[in-house]
């Protein structure tokens, strides 16, 4: 007697390799998306693919101490202590959201862009944008003029 049906197994591995290809692929091309958005800011491009460091290379670029790292965890760390308590969640990945947001658009800023960038960076695309693109790293002369929220 049999469970499952071995011809129905092999098709469903074989379709989790193409999906997993594609995904392969994908994040290549966003690697390095960041790798040469990373190079435009003078820091290293290698940098993106190393998993804490580049979120630190992040909050460097964005002008944001290096303290909002351990925020993160910490907040993302809360959220799931409390499992079952969907407006402990809710609000921590709020705060989290908004704590991108701030960030993404420093960084938005430096490259001289505006919100829609920010936006395309919070969804991914923007790296690819800002690094294969004609934007210019221009660092801390760009915001200037713009208020820093929550710099420190």
């Amino acid at each position: 007697m049999h469970f499952f049906d071995e011809k129905k197994i092999h098709i469903n591995m074989e379709n989790l390799m193409i999906i997993s290809l594609i995904a392969l692929a994908i994040s290549i091309v966003f690697i390095a998306g960041l790798w040469k958005t990373f190079q435009k800011a003078g820091e290293p491009g290698w940098a993106a693919i190393v998993p804490i460091y580049n979120f630190i290379i992040i909050l460097k670029m964005a002008g944001k101490p290096v303290w909002w790292l351990f925020a993160f965890i910490g907040i993302a760390l809360a959220s799931s202590l409390f499992p079952g308590n969907i407006a402990i969640a809710l609000i921590c990945n709020i705060v989290l959201l908004a704590f991108s947001a701030i960030i993404y658009h420093s960084i938005s800023l430096k490259f001289g862009k505006g919100v829609g960038m920010t936006i395309l960076l919070m969804l991914g695309i923007g790296w690819l944008i800002l690094g294969f693109g004609d934007a210019q790293w221009q660092g801390d002369t760009a915001d200037m003029n713009e208020p820093d929220i929550l710099h420190s």
